[in-house]
């Protein structure tokens, strides 16, 4: 560690850390969550579903393999700030074009470590997620923990339309299958799964309309993960029920959440999140055990949904909330972890073939 640049980190509970900067100056305001995996802290970082949040890293050395070119989520980080025990000045990896303190000085990210990451995930875990403040220029504790408690923090804020793209654009060229993907923040490595089982893919903003949708003919619709509230997203929702039963639908994420509130469920929202990448998962259709990669603070409500048209395929086994839905009589499914992320390392993989599947039932069919 270098101990030449303070920093705190204050939560709205009034807690308040001391640790030392990394990254940007400045400060940066966001809901806190930990983060359980081992490594993939640069899939992490330039995951758009971490909009709004201040992501803490419980593994205790970070930045060791440095970032590359080929391993990011999006084309900019969207992570408000980085907690970490530990982060690595060397890199000791071939694949390293950067190190992890130029990659946050450059996009803007202000870090702190030589906190007591175990100590903040206790707290988190007790007392629920909260809203926090980095700062790297205040240090005045309770100027800090009033800042946290004014910002926006995650209910009812639609963060969707911060991450969405502008207008549409093509991941590929050619494929056997036409795919839309509504893309509310969607992970890169959904669009590549998606390439390599031979689908055309075009990503389409969030906000675009049935009839845009159906004017570029897909054999199917992918419903992305995004950041933040799903109930604030209300227009993907009213898109989705008018997809139902026109188009195969699958749905990551918070497009799980999106599809779950279509079939006319609730969402609400998790004491702490789940976000890592060793959830196991089982699957309710074969007793197989999944470890999953996750990244949700919001939750369908199976109660909700009518359990004649749907039926439950996934269940966390940490705490028994559903992983995964499935419409009785029209092709759309979901799950809430994420099959692309493969840290089990490739058997999730296979959703992206029971996709494939509907696409080819529903071509024969039409």
């Amino acid at each position: 560690m270098i101990f030449n640049r303070k920093a705190k980190i204050a939560f709205e509970s009034g807690r308040v850390f001391s640790g030392f900067a990394f990254g940007a100056e400045g400060e940066a305001a966001g809901e806190l969550v930990f983060n359980t995996s081992m490594t993939g802290y640069q899939e992490i970082i330039t995951d758009p579903s971490y909009k709004g949040q201040i992501v803490l890293m419980t593994y205790p050395l970070i930045g060791n393999y440095g970032l590359n070119e080929d391993d990011v989520e999006s084309g900019k980080p969207f992570l408000e700030g980085f907690v970490c025990r530990e982060f690595s000045r060397i890199a000791s990896s071939w694949r390293s074009c950067i190190g992890i303190e130029e990659y946050m000085k450059k996009n803007g990210i202000v870090g702190i470590e030589g906190v007591d990451t175990r100590a903040i995930t206790r707290h988190v875990r007790t007392a629920g997620a909260m809203k926090t403040v980095i700062s790297t220029v205040d240090f005045d504790e309770d100027n800090l923990v009033g800042k946290a408690k004014k910002s926006r923090g995650l209910v009812g804020v639609d963060l969707v339309r911060e991450v969405t793209p502008a207008k549409s654009y093509e991941w590929n060229k050619r494929g056997k299958f036409n795919v839309v993907v509504i893309d509310c923040g969607v992970k890169f490595n959904i669009l590549r799964i998606l390439d390599k089982k031979g689908c055309k893919v075009v990503c389409v903003p969030a906000k675009v309309s049935f009839g845009e949708i159906e004017a570029l003919k897909p054999d199917g619709v992918l419903l992305s993960n995004g950041p933040g509230d799903p109930e604030a997203v209300s227009y993907v929702v009213n898109t989705a029920k008018q997809m139902l039963g026109k188009f195969p639908l699958f749905g990551i994420c918070l497009g799980h959440q999106i599809l779950g509130l279509a079939l006319g469920g609730k969402t609400y929202k998790l004491k702490f999140g789940h976000h890592g990448a060793n959830h196991p998962v089982k699957d309710c259709m074969t007793g197989e055990i999944f470890i999953t990669s996750q990244n949700h603070g919001f939750n369908v409500d199976i109660a909700a949904l009518s359990q004649d048209e749907i039926e439950v395929t996934h269940l966390n086994l940490n705490d028994n909330t559903v992983e995964g839905i499935r419409h009785r009589k029209v092709p759309a499914f979901s799950v809430q972890f994420h099959p692309e992320a493969s840290p089990g390392p490739h058997e999730a993989s296979a959703l992206f073939d029971i996709f494939i599947k509907d696409m080819e039932r529903n071509r024969a069919e039409a």
